[in-house]
């Protein structure tokens, strides 16, 4: 029996190797080291031959057989040190990807749910790199489910990971013989009476369905051929699973389903459609009440097609769709996708683009496998917009690209977030501002009592990303005494007016350009996170002029409405793109500035209202997916920067001009004047410095570069040149 599955192997890859070219000769090269090893035995060779058998069924490229023969050999116990040297870089790299997958799969997968398994499809698809990995995963699942017969327990799990993981992913990449086949064998592991009976129901097996579909499109395609029209008749038997899907969703009986067999008809075009219709009508009957015209009135999320059911041969009832193949390529790729119609899954434009470009690199076949432009689409696809992090008890949380620790700590639950002190990713204690990335395991330090950092709520210092937890820890502030919220305000507004050069005697007319009747409102203001110190400090230095008009940077909350071009009208050093030619105006509920992260709401006779990303009412109008929300953003203009001086203090030692030089040039500053003093008696150096910055905030982010040099004690702002 041994002998016979080696030949049977070695005749299936040189069959193989003959279609796919001389690239598979890796393939052969490699079966033969492996039937040296473990892989000798009966039973993993017959393992292997029912993997590649499935395998080879999807067209992969050599490079994905022959990770799946290695793949099988480390599950058989061979190591594979020995022959490392002889497998190439990419199967390497392939089969390491394959590994650690199906490790998360069995690390968190008894933690899942249905609903918390979506965030673990997510995450395991964005942590792949190569999509033929997949493939991998869920050919050896199937060959699993189809080997595990009697062992009750195993068995029911092997269908749970199934359901939750694998079919699902099988559907989404449209490998509909992978998906069928899934979910069959996990339906009658996972719940056997309910599998018998609706086998029983069906009374006729796989294969005798299959060949009334084909008995059905033959006589269709006859028909269609003789009518003169172009078109393509496919069919796809429902399977068990299905059918009693489809009757759990919509409460039908059995005997009430119209699609337990169904034909799909892609034409060029509408006309045809109905043309065919006709057609269809003209051979069999229809059936009274089961026409649905979706091309005339599409579907909410513009699904089209012609829907009917009629009486076919031994008077059994085929339903049959029909539409062109821009409809079918719409439904299969877009947003009424037949995932998204089966699972009613979520609207998330940027994983349906993964999903999308990963279903091109299947369907490309052997002689497009290695088209690079198609591999870098998909890598581009599953890094662009998620991270998908892993709590301690494996449940899967989804992030903003750049997310922290600290959003982390949001996400989870408010009240972590407000008791953070420290976090652990993987085990290891980094800093809030750690940046997660996909896959990594979060354990949040907390405090016994709530104490937020004012620190958090500075953009500059980077610990929150997102726009919720910036709107939890400003409700934070917001509750606490107005006097701590005075002291902690004036305290920092005063120490960057200091640091740039100003005063507090020019904050005597800014609180009216902010609706407020005094200083110690706007510093309870700065202190309860509703304005930042850069908004501030962003109208302190506009005022200094004292004939400069009024510009966005003033954030005056009663700005005018200004009508905008194209391109964006210029108004001071900023302009607004993504408006278009309409108004705008500055909101006041939140009111932004140039630099924070804005979003723009559609108001009816006024134009477009801008809004903070963190407002309460713009936070509210993406949760309900409001139509009127669109996306602008703050652009600079192009200018010659502006000169300002600076002053720092430190302590002497060597290479101390070098180190303020090449910070300097990494953070894009012209140094048009230098000077420095040393007073010897105290080993203390003056340096004065006359810089080119773009604006306040680079300015802000040089001192505070400035700060960080070693031995420095002072950087500030000059108002004037000594």
């Amino acid at each position: 029996m041994t002998l016979n599955t080696d030949k049977a192997l070695t005749a299936r890859l040189q069959t193989y190797r003959d279609s796919a070219g001389k690239r598979a000769d890796e393939c052969l090269r490699l079966y033969e080291v492996l039937r040296q090893g473990m892989m000798a035995s009966k039973e993993n060779l017959s393992l292997l031959q029912d993997l590649l058998a499935t395998m080879l069924a999807l067209s992969p490229d050599p490079h994905t057989v022959s990770c799946a023969m290695l793949f099988v050999a480390t599950e058989c116990g061979q190591d594979l040190e020995p022959i490392r040297a002889e497998i190439s870089r990419e199967v390497q790299d392939q089969l390491d990807q394959l590994l650690y997958l199906i490790e998360l799969e069995t690390e968190h997968l008894p933690a899942s749910t249905s609903h918390s398994a979506e965030g673990l499809r997510r995450m395991l698809l964005a942590l792949i790199k190569d999509v033929r990995v997949v493939l991998i995963a869920m050919a050896w699942q199937l060959v699993k489910l189809r080997r595990v017969k009697d062992q009750h327990q195993e068995a029911v799990l092997l269908a749970k990971e199934a359901m939750l993981i694998h079919a699902p992913l099988a559907n989404r990449l449209g490998i509909w013989q992978l998906k069928w086949e899934l979910e069959d064998l996990a339906f009658r592991y996972d719940q056997p009476e309910d599998y018998r009976r609706i086998a029983r129901l069906v009374s006729e097996r796989r294969s005798d369905r299959e060949k009334f579909i084909q008995q059905f499109i033959k006589k269709l395609e006859t028909a269609i051929s003789t009518a003169g029209i172009k078109g393509e008749v496919m069919g796809r038997p429902k399977h068990i699973y299905s059918i009693w899907r489809k009757m759990q969703r919509k409460g039908l009986d059995f005997h009430e389903l119209f699609d337990v067999r169904a034909v799909r008809v892609l034409v060029d075009d509408i006309p045809g459609c109905y043309s065919v219709l006709g057609l269809v009508h003209t051979l069999w009957q229809p059936v009274p009440g089961e026409f649905d015209d979706y091309i005339t009135m599409p579907k909410g999320n513009n699904y089209q097609s012609l829907h009917t059911a009629v009486i076919g041969p031994e008077g059994k009832v085929v339903e049959v769709q029909i539409r062109t193949h821009e409809m079918n390529e719409h439904a299969e790729l877009g947003v009424a996708s037949h995932w998204r119609y089966k699972e009613g899954g979520p609207t998330d434009p940027a994983f349906d683009n993964k999903i999308a470009v990963m279903r091109q690199l299947l369907d490309a076949g052997e002689d497009k496998l290695d088209d690079e432009s198609l591999l870098e689409s998909f890598q581009t696809a599953v890094s662009e917009d998620r991270v998908y992090v892993l709590t301690p008890q494996g449940q899967v949380l989804d992030l903003t690209l750049g997310a922290t620790v600290l959003d982390f700590a949001y996400q989870v639950h408010t009240e972590v977030g407000h008791r953070c002190q420290g976090a652990k990713v993987n085990g290891r204690i980094v800093p809030l501002t750690h940046r997660l990335e996909t896959g990594n395991r979060v354990e949040i330090l907390t405090g016994k009592h709530p104490k937020p950092s004012r620190d958090w709520l500075n953009p500059r210092l980077g610990f929150i990303r997102g726009a919720r937890a910036r709107s939890k820890v400003r409700q934070w502030f917001r509750r606490e005494s107005h006097e701590d919220n005075l002291r902690q305000g004036k305290e920092v507004v005063e120490a960057d007016l200091k640091r740039l050069g100003l005063t507090v005697a020019d904050l005597e007319v800014v609180p009216a350009r902010f609706n407020f009747n005094s200083v110690d409102d706007l510093f309870a203001a700065v202190g309860n996170g509703d304005l930042t110190v850069s908004q501030v400090v962003h109208a302190v230095e506009r005022l200094k002029d004292k004939d400069a008009e009024l510009t966005l940077e003033d954030l005056v909350s009663r700005t005018p409405k200004r009508r905008r071009t194209q391109e964006g009208k210029q108004n001071g050093d900023i302009t607004i793109e993504g408006v278009g030619n309409l108004m705008t105006s500055m909101a006041r509920c939140c009111q932004p500035v140039p630099g924070d992260a804005v979003c723009g709401y559609i108001t009816r006779g006024r134009g477009v209202t801008i809004h903070r990303d963190d407002c309460p009412n713009a936070l509210r109008w993406v949760r309900e997916d409001n139509p009127r929300l669109i996306q602008v953003r703050w652009r600079k203009q192009h200018d010659s920067g502006y000169r300002v001086n600076l002053l720092l203090r430190a302590y002497n030692r060597r290479e101390l001009i070098k180190d303020i030089s090449t910070m300097m040039a990494t953070s894009d500053v012209s140094v048009t004047d230098i000077n420095s003093h040393l007073d010897e008696s105290t080993e203390e150096v003056n340096i004065r410095l006359q810089v080119t910055v773009k604006d306040y905030q680079h300015l802000s982010d040089l001192l505070n570069r400035m700060s960080t040099i070693p031995n420095v004690f002072e950087a500030r702002r000059l108002t004037e040149k000594a």
